[in-house]
């Protein structure tokens, strides 16, 4: 079933439903009212598709994250509790970085990732030629920046790339990050340490 194309269609007319509380809309969808669940899906789905945009360029991917998100959500509506401010849009958010996050671990058992598939002398070869680029003016080095950055990010573990991500680019403290995605404090600054010490192996080899 594809949720996208079936929630699109739902009629939104009714105002009890849209004006409804997440909550509210969670219980009526567990009591068997399609409408109720559309609603959630059009409140959040720029939320999930901007949490698959962080991790994914292509539009199919997050297109997927989308789906796979709110498929999951819609099956696990029994284990969410609900009684807290905006508590359902941060359940659904973890839903969406653990979706996230399988697609990298997929991607990688694929090997998918163009710097993961290289050799060491194709890497060598790679990074050299990035280097030679690096001197270009303007645009043209900003995309090459914008595409080094992928590919580093690429060469990362996912979970060593979501902390990071959290950590330096969303600015969260480790408490914020050890709570939101159930993992120990140690493990967050592991995975963070690990992830910088990663990409500064690489930039070394870029000096």
């Amino acid at each position: 079933m594809t949720y996208q194309s079936s929630l699109a269609v739902t009629s939104r007319s009714d105002a009890v439903v849209q004006l409804g509380t997440d909550d509210a809309l969670v219980a009526a969808t567990q009591a068997g009212d399609e409408t109720a669940f559309a609603e959630l899906f059009t409140r959040y789905k720029k939320m999930v598709a901007a949490i698959g945009g962080r991790f994914f360029a292509r539009r199919e991917q997050i297109e997927e994250i989308i789906q796979t998100t709110f498929y999951q959500a819609y099956l696990a509506l029994g284990q969410y509790q609900g009684g807290q401010e905006r508590s359902f849009a941060a359940w659904l958010k973890r839903i969406a970085v653990n979706s996230c996050l399988d697609e990298l671990r997929r991607q990688q058992r694929r090997q998918e990732n163009l710097v993961s598939d290289l050799s060491a002398e194709e890497e060598e070869y790679v990074l050299g030629r990035v280097q030679a680029e690096w001197e270009k003016p303007g645009i043209e080095r900003s995309t090459i920046a914008r595409d080094l950055a992928e590919k580093l990010l690429a060469r990362l573990e996912p979970e060593d790339r979501l902390a990071l991500m959290l950590l330096y680019e969303d600015e969260w403290s480790v408490a914020e990050i050890s709570g939101f995605l159930g993992w120990s404090i140690p493990k967050v600054k592991g995975r963070a340490h690990r992830a910088r010490q990663t990409l500064q192996r690489v930039m070394k080899r870029l000096r």
